[in-house]
């Protein structure tokens, strides 16, 4: 049977552990991004450490904290959305990108949608974001089904 017509409940201990994989994932990309000298000015965990005053160490730990969470969502909401785990982690995802956008970008003093960083800020953000989505619906989905009986 298709992943995308099984109803199960929540597993909120396998969102928070798909919410950590998937920021694991997600942050491999972001450092490779920041060596190879993409946009250095998009920095998310460095803007989180100085939105909060500590230093970058915290900034990481509050980064997979936030994912965790957005696992933890995911659980809750996953069996609402269309598709593939990995597709619904994907449009999933659409949700954080857009938290990040409009509330978080501005506080950071990078304006609405991030346009201060230009146009690649919110695109960047938008693929990172999807990438993370679709690790997260893999790892969810992937949980799910070993956890199904046969």
């Amino acid at each position: 049977m298709s992943d995308s017509l099984v109803f199960e409940k929540p597993a909120i201990g396998r969102g928070a552990l798909a919410g950590v994989v998937a920021t694991a994932a997600l942050s491999v990309l972001m450092v490779m991004k920041a060596a190879m000298g993409l946009m250095p000015e998009l920095n998310p965990v460095g803007t989180i450490a100085n939105m909060l005053g500590v230093p970058a160490p915290v900034g990481w730990i509050v980064h997979f904290a936030i994912g965790t969470i957005w696992g933890i969502a995911f659980a809750l909401v996953s069996h609402m959305l269309p598709g593939a785990f990995w597709l619904r982690g994907m449009l999933f995802s659409i949700a954080p990108w857009l938290m990040m956008m409009i509330v978080m970008m501005p506080m950071a003093g990078d304006g609405f949608f991030g346009l201060k960083l230009g146009m690649a800020g919110p695109v960047m953000t938008l693929v990172l974001h999807l990438f993370f989505g679709a690790v997260l619906g893999a790892v969810y989905g992937a949980r799910a089904a070993r956890m199904r009986p046969a």
